[in-house]
């Protein structure tokens, strides 16, 4: 199965691509795509929506998986991030691509087994499960390999209670 990660935001969009085969992750490419701060806000979506089709195209994911949000103390900050967010999932929409969302805490939880790790815990754990040579730089690059990691995690449980219901 080939994941799409995404962590949404208007200046900077994580992602990350992981092929899950046989109960392993390998990283396939990953990187951050940013929009220009001095852009108005519906060229700035425009850009994104385009660059989600554009993965989408070239590396033919099976699932989009991106952070739900959550509450945010600045509200105008969560509006803006909830717009990225609804235009990635529409790209995967129009894209014909299903869609799943993980809540940081569901990240955590599934990589470190503990709801409050933190970054840098996170990002070891994203380095030592896709077996990557360096640590990873950018924490939105990392987030999405992470959101990619804990569907490859959580899509294998849901799978092994859907036969045991059988």
């Amino acid at each position: 199965m080939i994941i799409l990660g995404i962590d949404p935001g208007i200046g900077r969009v994580g992602w990350g691509i992981i092929k899950d085969e046989s109960g392993k992750q390998e990283a396939v490419d990953y990187g951050c795509f940013e929009t220009l701060p001095n852009s108005n806000l519906d060229e700035r979506l425009a850009r994104i929506y385009d660059f989600i089709v554009l993965l989408i195209k070239k590396f033919n994911p099976d699932v989009l998986a991106i952070e739900q949000l959550y509450f945010a103390a600045n509200s105008k900050t969560a509006l803006i991030v909830g717009q990225a967010r609804g235009v990635i999932l529409l790209a995967a929409s129009k894209s014909n691509l299903p869609t799943e969302s993980y809540t940081p805490l569901q990240v955590k939880q599934a990589l470190t087994g503990y709801g409050r790790a933190d970054k840098n815990q996170i990002q070891n754990m994203v380095k030592s499960i896709l077996r990557l040579s360096k640590k990873l730089t950018q924490d939105d690059s990392a987030d999405a390999l992470a959101i990619a990691i804990t569907h490859a995690f959580s899509y294998k449980i849901r799978k092994v209670s859907e036969y045991k219901l059988k």
